[in-house]
């Protein structure tokens, strides 16, 4: 049996993931394919107990240390138990999420040192790298109007976030996909939905030559 592919989805709040990825998902379920969906921080029981200690606007302070740390604790949690076995068996995992949200979030955003986080990347996922990320990419002020409409009164932690945190983490994702072109697809995200659908389905189609349009 060939291994699954991996998917990752990124970007900003406000900029679509989740209702794509499940588009996506549907997409390649109508094609024959298995598929697991998933998201970071959780994907397991123990990993989204992580997610809400993360989220939560709490009294008491998380330090940009902190907060990569559960991150990753929660993300070896979810390869080991849960990404892994499922490329091994020949499903597809989409994932809202993955390590590049931490290179963004907590490196560009919170100043968290880059190769502290590439260590911790290495330790917690090893071999386990996204064959295809899409980043969702769209303006700041889009993105959080976007976010706080849904969310109201509600916002966790980063939604509640300022402007200028965004700007710097949507830098930084821009940055990691001039790192690494081969994997990571921008989109523009500002586009009326189904363009944006389109656009992500092009690129997941390309993965399997058997999968077609």
């Amino acid at each position: 049996m060939s291994r699954g592919k991996f998917i990752t989805f990124e970007g900003i709040e406000g900029a679509g993931k989740s209702t794509v990825a499940q588009a996506v998902c549907e997409w390649l379920q109508a094609r024959g394919h298995s598929v697991l969906a998933t998201r970071e921080p959780g994907g397991t029981p123990l990993a989204e107990r992580l997610r809400e200690i993360v989220l939560e606007r709490g009294a008491e302070d998380v330090s940009p240390l902190a907060e990569t740390l559960v991150m990753f604790a929660a993300r070896a949690l979810h390869v080991a138990n849960v990404i892994a076995p499922a490329l091994a068996r020949g499903t597809w995992v989409v994932c809202d999420r993955f390590t590049d949200a931490t290179r963004a979030y907590q490196g560009a955003g919170r100043g968290v040192d880059p190769t502290l986080i590439e260590r911790l990347a290495e330790a917690a996922q090893g071999p386990t790298v996204p064959d295809r990320t899409l980043l969702l990419d769209l303006p700041v002020g889009t993105g959080l109007a976007r976010a706080r409409a849904r969310s109201g009164a509600a916002a966790d932690r980063f939604e509640a976030e300022t402007v200028a945190f965004f700007e710097r983490v949507r830098a930084g994702y821009l940055a990691v996909a001039r790192a690494a072109p081969q994997r990571v697809r921008v989109i523009d995200a500002a586009q009326p939905a189904p363009a944006v659908r389109d656009a992500v389905i092009g690129v997941v189609a390309a993965l399997d030559p058997r999968v077609k349009a």
